[in-house]
């Protein structure tokens, strides 16, 4: 048997509700539903015993306060989401009891009409409530004493409409809740794909962040051991053994920084010049600083960006350029800071670089991908044999 353990009022279950004050509306409405019933059951009773004699009033009072006994308890039950279907077939059967025998009870009907629909589901609630309708028919049909037809199709006309504009609010309300789980799943899909997205980024910021410290700082200790192995025990093979040690110090600390969400430790601290200078002959010694324009200080992200392309050009061109001379040059624009990295070394062609592998390859795109995140403009030039320029240009939010 098809029921709804629901509170005796046509309202939206508390799951499906949209905001805070769900609860307080669906209190108001049973509220109103059962203030209603009250009201309307007083009025039916003051009309009843006006009409007739004592003796006839007994068993219709009888009647009226057993159906006031049991709708009472289907309020408690249901507020305290207890069963209470069973009790409602006998207050259908009872209502219809009465309402024959004494049609002024018919006005009651309404509110014994909601509680049907909110008790029962399908069939069984188009039965319950047509059967109320049926039954205020009768009774008032008998009250014009079989001549008036209105009286009799009146109700059952009414019962209709009410079950109609029921049905289509139930539909509306559906479909509400199935939007709503629609909106809701999407907004998860959403949330989720966000989570996925930001995932991504942090791997490849993470990912910049190694190549640019860590594995360039390992690969030039890397060439320097070599070296020292290969002119040892000539003097030149300490002076190797020492810049390795050094860079290894320097990459712990860059490790360290990185894994605490660090700056690079002295270069954040530094004029952004010396800084940059000092970034660059961890692995190019002999490199030039040229500055133009005003010097000042630039946004934290603008400043780390640049740290990190210097030291991944300058670890390029240790590792692959074989040059003589290097240049740096930083430039303050009004509203965006340059720097192009020069070399005289072997050059290569930019349209054939070969895409990201284990061997190496990911220093060009970490360091695009680092200038274009910030909204800045990064190139490349180099002819084989003619050197390379690495040129970037940040904005750094400010008015021109």
């Amino acid at each position: 048997m098809p029921t709804r353990a629901a509170v005796p009022a046509p309202a939206v279950s508390p799951e499906n509700a949209h905001s805070s004050g769900a609860p307080a509306r669906l209190g108001r409405i049973d509220a109103a539903v059962h203030v209603g019933f009250a009201v309307l059951m007083v009025a039916s009773v003051v009309r009843y015993v006006m009409r007739h004699s004592p003796a006839d009033n007994l068993l219709v009072l009888g009647l009226a306060v057993t159906a006031c006994i049991l709708y009472a308890v289907i309020a408690v039950l249901a507020q305290r989401r207890r069963p209470w279907a069973v009790w409602m077939f006998a207050l259908v059967g009872l209502w219809a009891v009465l309402v024959i025998a004494a049609p002024s009870f018919a006005w009651c009907s309404f509110a014994l009409f909601f509680l049907c629909r909110t008790a029962f589901t399908g069939t069984v609630a188009y039965i319950a409530a047509g059967a109320t309708a049926a039954a205020t028919a009768v009774g008032l049909f008998r009250l014009s004493n079989g001549t008036d037809l209105a009286m009799l199709l009146g109700p059952l006309a009414v019962g209709v409409m009410l079950t109609l504009i029921y049905d289509r609010i139930e539909h509306d309300a559906a479909e509400q809740r199935r939007l709503h789980a629609e909106v809701s799943l999407a907004q998860g899909q959403l949330a989720a794909s966000e989570r996925r997205a930001g995932a991504i980024a942090e791997r490849e910021r993470v990912s910049r962040e190694i190549h640019d410290t860590v594995t360039q700082g390992l690969a030039s200790s890397l060439l320097l051991l070599e070296a020292a192995n290969r002119n040892w025990p000539a003097p030149s093979a300490r002076q190797d053994l020492r810049q390795a040690g050094e860079l290894l110090r320097r990459n712990l600390a860059e490790t360290r920084s990185l894994v605490h969400e660090l700056a690079s430790p002295g270069l954040e601290a530094s004029p952004l010049p010396e800084a940059l200078r000092q970034a660059a002959i961890q692995y190019v010694p002999g490199v030039r600083l040229l500055v133009t324009g005003e010097a000042r200080p630039v946004p934290a992200d603008v400043r780390h960006a640049l740290l990190r392309v210097v030291q991944s050009a300058a670890s390029n061109i240790k590792l692959h350029a074989s040059a003589t001379n290097a240049t740096l040059t930083l430039g303050f624009l009004p509203a965006a800071v340059t720097l192009d990295i020069y070399d005289d070394g072997a050059g290569f062609d930019p349209a054939a670089v070969p895409p990201p592998s284990g061997a190496g390859g990911y220093g060009l795109r970490a360091m695009r991908q680092r200038v274009e995140q910030l909204g800045g403009v990064f190139s490349v030039e180099s002819t084989p044999g003619e050197g390379t320029i690495v040129a970037a240009q940040l904005p750094t939010g400010e008015d021109a």
